[in-house]
């Protein structure tokens, strides 16, 4: 019988192969009472799964095969420094002596707590780092339970099939990297979780979040995998199997074609020369930067360096991590927004109480500005890393012009501190704004005399916007970047940056969307930043463009409001 399953794509590409299971076992977990004496067994037996698990990522790590992408080391030590953290290292261990419980109950008590925290931020990127959490205790959890490792198939199979599984961690993806399959699917994870980056590093067509294709599938089945549509194909007809063939060697042709792209300058038609940047979330993210001809970084996210421990990032290591970057553009723009995290995601070392509704609570520029040992810190290392190329700072989530003067003066007190201190800086360290607010995409004039540049977080913008959480799937189908009401705030505000003379970027999910291209090149935008992967194709689109082609109909779009003829519009737009 053929059917179809739909989830979220997140590495674009066809697949189609024959479906193995990755057979994950079922963790239940009993619970029992140890008594006193022998509760100093018990929790020496949790020492030793702690131990076993080590020695197991550690020799993934050594099991990375050359050429492999820098991420996988990177996730492989995040897991490591999970599982030394004392959420999982050390507070199972005191419900073993207060409680009396075996050891798989403990910890699995203690990842229930952890990931129901997780699920309550608001931050799409930091609430999927539960997958992360729940990965590292489900490899303790087999230790202490003494379960084997999931089989794979032989590598010459795995070449012609495509892995099922209801989740994946990015250890797993390791494994996979010497078992090449085509394509992956799991019921878990999302866009932005480190599978997701993996996979993408890999150039592996992907799709999550199907929620029932393990139970749905057998060993065996061919499968379609569309990493464009996010829709897997089962048991498909010949003509459906034909049809994808083609595409399937379509799309191959134009990944070739795109590579040769990568030091045509991005220029439309009519020589209006057009920045393409990249997102990135750690430095080892370059390589795919320079790969895909970037040309600079226009968002580094630096939550990473402040995640999954439970003491704070020193300046030092921030200075270091940032210099990296900026001394490997070799004098490219490196845009830094500063620390994105607060309320429902509290760095630990912190004592910030969580709100009831932490989308609006403190997070972002305010949560900097009621931790400034933190900002500082960031600030100075910021600064002491622009000594060493042409790096900029990002200010994210503002919405009154009180936030940026307070944060512009501690930006102040901190160049006179490193003057006093002899340590080199950019004195004129060019300053943006972040606006993903509705409030600061209507009142632009509280913040331009103030900025150098802006930036348009279209993902948050979206959300705020609409009142539509967009990771949450009972209303994730009403999140909806053509909505009149979001078009109007990128076009008003891309128009009143320009009136005022300053640069502007979009670096939310949109400017990543080649079907968006256009309107966006319509409504004025010249500097697009997105996740590096998918530059190729919007550079296509630029050189394929010309500007005076998309006045009139970009016009029109933004005087319609029936969402059918909206999206006719924009169809028409890329014709």
């Amino acid at each position: 019988m053929s059917f179809a399953l739909h989830g979220i794509a997140v590495a674009q590409g066809i697949a189609i192969g024959r479906a193995h299971l990755f057979s994950q076992t079922t963790l239940e977990v009993t619970h029992y009472v140890v008594t006193p004496e022998n509760r100093p067994a018990e929790l020496q037996r949790f020492d030793q799964a702690i131990l076993e698990v080590s020695l197991e990522l550690k020799e993934l790590e050594h099991q990375i095969p050359p050429g492999a992408p820098a991420e996988m080391a990177a996730f492989l030590e995040l897991h490591r420094l999970i599982l030394k953290d004392d959420m999982l290292a050390r507070v199972p261990k005191q419900r073993i002596q207060q409680q009396g419980c075996n050891a798989e109950w403990a910890l699995k008590q203690q990842l229930d707590l952890l990931i129901t925290q997780f699920e309550q931020m608001e931050d799409p990127y930091l609430r999927q780092r539960r997958d992360d959490i729940w990965q590292v205790g489900e490899r303790l959890l087999k230790a202490l339970m003494g379960q084997p490792a999931p089989s794979l198939p032989p590598h010459s199979e795995a070449a012609n099939s495509i892995l099922v599984a209801h989740d994946l961690s990015p250890a797993d993806m390791v494994l996979f990297k010497q078992h090449p399959f085509q394509s992956f699917i799991t019921d878990l994870g999302g866009a932005t979780s480190h599978t997701a980056i993996l996979a993408r590093s890999l150039g592996i067509p992907s799709i999550m979040a199907l929620h029932h294709a393990w139970e749905m599938i057998r060993e065996g089945e061919i499968l379609i995998v569309d990493g464009m549509a996010g829709v897997v194909i089962v048991n498909p007809d010949t003509q459906i199997l034909t049809e994808y063939r083609l595409r399937q060697e379509q799309w191959h042709l134009e990944r070739q074609k795109l590579k040769r792209l990568r030091s045509t300058p991005a220029t439309t038609l009519d020589g209006t020369p057009i920045e393409l940047l990249a997102n990135i979330e750690m430095p080892d993210d370059i390589d795919a930067v320079k790969k895909n001809g970037a040309r600079g970084i226009g968002l580094f996210r630096t939550e990473f360096l402040f995640m999954n421990r439970h003491d704070l990032p020193s300046e030092e290591e921030q200075f270091h991590a940032y210099r990296r970057v900026a001394e490997s553009l070799r004098g490219l723009p490196v845009t830094i927004r500063t620390l994105d995290i607060g309320a429902d995601k509290p760095v630990e070392a912190s004592n910030i109480a969580s709100t009831l509704n932490p989308a609006l609570g403190l997070r972002a520029i305010r949560y900097c500005l009621s931790e400034p040992h933190i900002f500082m810190s960031q600030i100075r290392a910021i600064l002491r890393a622009s000594h060493f190329g042409e790096v900029q700072l990002l200010i994210p989530m503002l919405s009154n012009r009180h936030e940026l003067t307070q944060a512009l003066a501690l930006i102040e007190q901190a160049k006179h501190e490193l003057t006093h201190e002899g340590l080199p800086f950019n004195p004129a360290l060019p300053i943006g704004g972040m606006i993903e607010v509705p409030a600061a995409a209507l009142a632009l004039p509280l913040f331009l005399d103030l900025l150098d540049f802006l930036s348009i977080g279209t993902n948050d913008l979206i959300q705020y916007t609409l009142a539509i959480d967009r990771t949450d799937d009972t209303v994730a189908h009403l999140f909806d970047p053509l909505h009149p009401a979001v078009l109007s705030l990128i076009a008003h505000t891309i128009k009143t940056a320009h009136k005022a003379g300053k640069p502007v970027a979009v670096c939310g999910e949109m400017a990543g969307n080649p079907v968006l291209t256009r309107l966006l090149l319509g409504f004025g935008l010249r500097e697009f930043s997105m996740h590096p992967a998918h530059l190729p194709e919007v550079k296509q689109v630029i050189l394929r463009t010309g500007l005076s082609d998309l006045a009139s109909p970009v016009k029109r779009i933004l005087s319609t409001y029936d969402p059918d003829k909206l999206e006719e519009a924009v169809i028409r737009l890329n014709n």
